[in-house]
């Protein structure tokens, strides 16, 4: 596979499929090569040919983390660095020493003290009270409060950390990233096993909206330097991840199109002067037929490909952005695609919805289908083994943890 050198450099921080779908973007857009780091030798994005992939364990601490960037910026030093991160602790790295980077390195993203306001669940749900975005009924617990709160809506609920960098710094048995939870005596239970795993934040208890995967919404958008958004792009999930870890994980997406949500979340971004990539994870809610937001992402989301994929290559918006001073007109995607990263027959027996499953078929009959992590051409055999036993996998997974 040829790769042309071009006057910037990807820097891509992470091991999962976000970073492969963002390497994957520049290499199709500018025929370059990324670099990623990640803490583990293993991954979709090492052994790939579009991607030079290295591996530090400590990367997520500060002190490695400066050392790391900022050789790779002195290795690079007549080019410019872009900077990105595909996990809530390497972006938040990246926000909080964005103006310690040397000259060359470019951190697409927002300011540390508006970080600090999204990335804390409870700040982030003020914000969007005074915004007009709806999100689910909400109680903020904190640890001082003990049993000692009062629900003001029924079960089944949600408990989840307001702070998700320092949940998962703290691990115990049976630690999930959402919980779906029936009664109080087990809302109790697992609030007690958190904060006794040595979690100091608060926690999110909220109100669930009814409803399966189908139910839910992301939205990837991108804001410029002048805090104007530039593309947005719905995507309807079919069916997410199942396993403890990987609840909250897409596994199946439709491009779909909805000016009127847009338009919201537009107003909330340019109110708040955000800039970079955002991410919202959105739950319809049909027993008052709204849209809730469940929470926001400082990051382009994992399942970032669906919009590369349906036509708007996201590193093109970056580059032209950052490195060319070309700022794209605004956009939302009205294109109709489909992004798994599941084999077919999972979603065949998964989605029951018979409207979805039509409109499945039709799209793969149609070629408008996109796994990110098959690209033509990046066939090293480590990395085709690796895929080949991940995909087989999920037959396993979705067998064993999938219950409606």
């Amino acid at each position: 596979m040829k790769t042309i050198e071009r006057e910037f450099i990807p820097v891509i921080l992470g091991n999962d499929i976000n970073t492969y779908s963002l390497a994957r973007a520049f290499y199709e857009e500018y025929k370059t090569k990324s670099i990623v780091i990640g803490k583990y030798s293993s991954g979709p994005s090492s052994n790939s040919k579009i991607i030079d992939f290295y591996a530090e364990k400590n990367l997520d601490r500060q002190e490695k983390f400066m050392e790391t960037i900022d050789t790779i910026a002195s290795k690079y030093s007549s080019k410019k660095i872009i900077i990105l991160g595909c996990g809530d602790s390497y972006a938040e790295l990246i926000m909080k020493n964005k103006n310690s980077f040397k000259e060359n390195v470019i951190a697409p993203y927002i300011e540390e003290e508006l970080m600090n306001d999204l990335m804390k669940k409870s700040k982030f749900y003020e914000m969007c009270d005074k915004y007009d975005l709806e999100y689910p009924k909400t109680l903020i617990h904190t640890r001082n409060m003990g049993e000692n709160f009062t629900l003001f809506f029924d079960f089944p609920i949600i408990l989840k950390p307001s702070n998700n960098i320092a949940y998962w710094e703290h691990e115990f048995k049976g630690q999930k990233k959402v919980y779906k939870l029936t009664n109080m005596e087990d809302l109790k239970a697992t609030i007690n096993s958190i904060y006794t795993a040595g979690y100091d934040d608060s926690l999110i208890i909220q109100e669930f909206v009814p409803g399966e995967d189908s139910h839910l919404r992301i939205m990837i958008c991108f804001s410029g330097k002048d805090k104007k958004v530039k593309l947005m792009s719905l995507a309807h999930v079919m069916l997410e991840e199942h396993t403890p870890h990987g609840l909250g994980n897409c596994a199946l997406l439709m491009n779909e199109y909805n000016k009127e949500l847009s338009e919201m979340i537009k107003n909330f971004l340019e109110n708040i002067q955000y800039e970079g990539f955002s991410t919202f994870d959105i739950k319809y809610d049909y027993r008052d037929d709204k849209f809730k937001v469940l929470e926001v992402n400082l990051r382009q989301g994992r399942s970032n490909y669906y919009v590369t994929g349906a036509g708007y290559n996201l590193a093109k918006y970056v580059v032209e952005e950052y490195i060319y001073n070309n700022s794209m007109d605004f956009e939302i995607v009205n294109v109709e695609n489909l992004w798994t990263v599941i084999p077919m027959q999972i979603a065949h027996k998964y989605v029951k919805d018979k409207n979805h499953i039509a409109k499945i078929k039709d799209l793969i009959r149609d070629g408008k289908v996109v796994n990110p992590l098959f690209l033509k051409g990046d066939n090293n055999i480590k990395r085709l083994l690796f895929l080949y036993k991940s995909h087989i996998s999920q037959f396993i997974k979705f067998k064993k943890y999938f219950v409606r």
